[in-house]
């Protein structure tokens, strides 16, 4: 039988998760260590008041129907962590939860784009960010990011033309891959150039709770404005350490909110109610164990930054994020290459740049996802494999 797949589904090829791998079971196969510093997933523990509110809420028979609304105890808890959190009111209709920042982020694009409309979108960038807009076969066109504009979108610099045409933008701060954090002047900016040009801005805020130097993280929605342009999508995957649980929230204008519900009605049919119950009480706190993690984080970053520094490789510290953006030693090129050279000689395995858009060509990201111990290890294993 001749099966002809859809040009969409050809779209998606093996991904570099994929690659690196079936890398990664070839070298274990051979007996070599590995440190697996690829893919974003915490390693802390969830929060035992937020295991038993979900284990709790399994227990009882009726948490097993369809959750077709958020239950009230997770709106409240969402509007009291916004207020307590950010300084933001929020009403109940400015609110909706999602399967996850990854979910919100493939259908979001339905609720604004017909065929052609275009999305403004970083480069470097996470990959779904370019990826959501297409499947609604949506027109992403890329603002760059650039280290010596501290990896900030210059508005200014966007050609008039495609910011008349533009339907939304996608901003992600603190920001993955590049590890950077926005200041407040350019989100006063980003208001009024979504103003002028009529833009929805779409600020995914996944790691406002990871961001270093004493520094506290922020929401978009705090500046004036906001509400009216755009939503910022929310989620409890990082700070909370809930990632398979897949929980997140849009919050802000309430037009788009409402009309982004009435679209995910047509795809799901609501957060599991036991999930539900967890992700309150992890909005509910205590907080003690989020600061303690972001210290964590801050020493990792500094272990391997400057690790990474002490042996010959310039890698500057991040600003936020759990990840590390580090610019390939010198002598190389290729991000593909020295990722491949890297995990074959020292076992250590990161995600080259160019998975992140082109201008991500000539870095490599790795995940701080092992304690400071192990860090110390792995920069001794680069170290030792000659590499650099």
């Amino acid at each position: 039988m001749n099966i002809t797949f859809s040009n969409k589904s050809n779209m998606f090829q093996a991904g570099i998760f994929a690659v690196l791998n079936e890398k990664k079971e070839e070298l274990i196969r051979q007996g070599k260590k590995i440190y697996n510093l690829s893919v974003g997933t915490p390693d802390f523990k969830t929060a035992p008041h937020i295991i038993e509110a979900v284990s709790e809420a399994a227990k009882d028979p009726d948490n097993y129907k369809y959750a077709l609304v958020d239950i009230p105890q997770l709106i409240q808890a969402v509007q009291d962590f916004y207020q307590k959190r950010f300084q933001v009111a929020l009403e109940a209709d400015e609110i909706m939860s999602m399967n996850g920042s990854q979910e919100g982020m493939a259908h979001f694009a339905w609720t604004l784009c017909n065929p052609q409309d275009v999305v403004l979108v970083p480069n470097p960038g996470y990959p779904i960010f370019n990826i959501g807009p297409s499947l609604c076969d949506a027109k992403t066109i890329q603002y760059p990011l650039y280290k010596e504009n501290n990896f900030l979108p210059r508005l200014d610099e966007i050609p008039e033309e495609t910011a008349k045409a533009a339907k939304f933008m996608v901003v992600n701060y603190p920001a993955n891959p590049v590890c950077a954090v926005a200041p407040d002047s350019f989100y006063e900016e980003l208001i009024a150039f979504a103003r002028k040009y009529e833009i929805v801005i779409l600020h995914d805020n996944a790691y406002s709770d990871i961001i270093y130097g004493g520094r506290k993280g922020g929401s978009f929605l705090q500046f004036e404005g906001a509400k009216e342009v755009g939503v910022e999508f929310y989620s409890l995957s990082k700070s909370f350490n809930y990632t398979g649980a897949r929980m997140s929230f849009a919050i802000g204008n309430k037009k788009i909110i409402e009309k982004f519900r009435a679209v995910r009605t047509q795809i799901d049919y609501g957060v599991f109610l036991p999930v539900q119950y967890g992700a309150a009480a992890a909005l509910n706190g205590p907080f003690y164990m989020v600061e303690e993690q972001c210290r964590e984080y801050e020493k990792r970053n500094q272990a391997l930054c400057g690790g990474l520094r002490s042996i010959g490789w310039n890698v500057p510290d991040s600003e936020g994020t759990m990840f590390v953006w580090a610019p390939l030693p010198d002598g190389y090129t290729d991000s593909n290459e020295f990722v491949m050279e890297l995990m074959e000689k020292s076992g250590v395995i990161c995600v080259p740049g160019s998975s992140f858009g082109t201008l991500g060509e000539g870095y490599v990201r790795f995940a701080l996802v092992e304690n400071v111990e192990r860090i110390e290890e792995i920069v001794e294993s680069i170290r030792a494999s000659g590499i650099l």
